[in-house]
């Protein structure tokens, strides 16, 4: 896995290198120290706590699997920390701007918590939820329904000159006469994926494949008819049918585990925004401080806008 170097502002990256120097960590008994210089240290719970705040959930693990990635963000998080001890040494923290910047950090780290702590408390049983996953599943029937589908075999001959199109022609005739269609696919076919499985291509629906494909296997009726050959943008196909498959809708076992991730996001979202709600109960924006916070700015924000164009 390859990491993106993370680019700050001076303000911002000061303020993150501040905020991990100032705000006391405590650590599980068994930290492991990962880099350190005598005075300043980063342990495998520093490593932990940075990958879960800035990297998405569905790779996480995969980059704390990585000693190369692990030891790579442990150096960044170590230059941070060392940065943050030297600006507050030097009593940059005293700055009020870069004080609000570490406040905002700070807040921002704590709601997150206490956010996704809301929506892991969200109170609701395994037996409610599947419950409101079925009463989905029965209100909404059109929203799983699945098409008429196909299961289909056949043999890719690539390019698009003569000897392509006779190949195909030839290897339609041997199957016209009772070859083994998926012997004949697995030694001549293109497409090795397929091949190794005798050309199968399982089920699917109409239009997921290329417009003259799709139209020339949808036309096939019964177990084991035959396509023309058929000239495709990839070259010339056979097709045999394997099956059809009606109309129908997905049972509910099939989606269950589908509509039962669709209600626990729903739930834990709808944790959080209670919690966001209730704080908001006695917010008051002042319209005036605005006013005088837009006005202040607008010269500067004009500035900028024309230097753009």
């Amino acid at each position: 896995m390859k990491l993106s170097t993370i680019r700050f502002s001076p303000l911002q990256a000061w303020a993150v290198a501040a905020l991990v120097a100032a705000v006391p960590v405590v650590h599980a008994a068994d930290a492991v120290t990962l880099v350190h210089d005598g005075q300043t240290a980063v342990t495998a719970v520093d490593v932990e706590a940075d990958v879960q705040m800035r990297l998405p959930v569905e790779v996480r693990s995969q980059a704390l699997a990585s000693k190369q990635t692990v030891g790579q963000i442990a150096q960044n998080l170590f230059v941070r920390r060392a940065l943050g001890k030297q600006a507050l040494a030097d009593g940059l923290d005293k700055d009020p701007v870069v004080a609000a910047a570490l406040q905002v950090a700070r807040d921002k780290v704590l709601s997150d918590e206490l956010l996704n702590r809301a929506a892991g408390n969200s109170g609701a049983s395994e037996a409610a939820m599947l419950k409101q996953a079925r009463s989905i599943y029965q209100a909404k029937p059109e929203r799983f329904k699945v098409g008429e589908q196909v299961k289909a075999r056949h043999i890719l001959i690539s390019g698009t000159t003569p000897e392509s199109r006779a190949k195909a022609e030839e290897l339609l005739a041997q199957a016209r006469k009772g070859a083994d269609f998926a012997k004949l696919a697995e030694e001549n076919s293109a497409d090795k994926g397929s091949a190794a499985r005798g050309g199968d291509l399982g089920f699917f629906t109409q239009g997921r494949m290329v417009p003259e494909f799709d139209k020339a296997v949808f036309a096939l009726q019964k177990k084991g008819d035959l396509s023309d050959v058929v000239q495709t943008q990839f070259g010339y196909h056979v097709i045999q049918l394997e099956e059809r498959r009606a109309p129908s809708v997905r049972p509910f076992d099939e989606v269950k585990d589908e509509l039962l991730r669709e209600v626990r996001t729903e739930s834990a979202n709808d944790a959080r925004m209670a919690l966001v709600r209730k704080v908001q109960e006695n917010m008051v924006a002042d319209d005036k401080a605005l006013d005088a916070f837009f006005e202040r700015q607008a010269p500067s924000a004009q500035k900028a806008a024309a230097t753009q164009r």
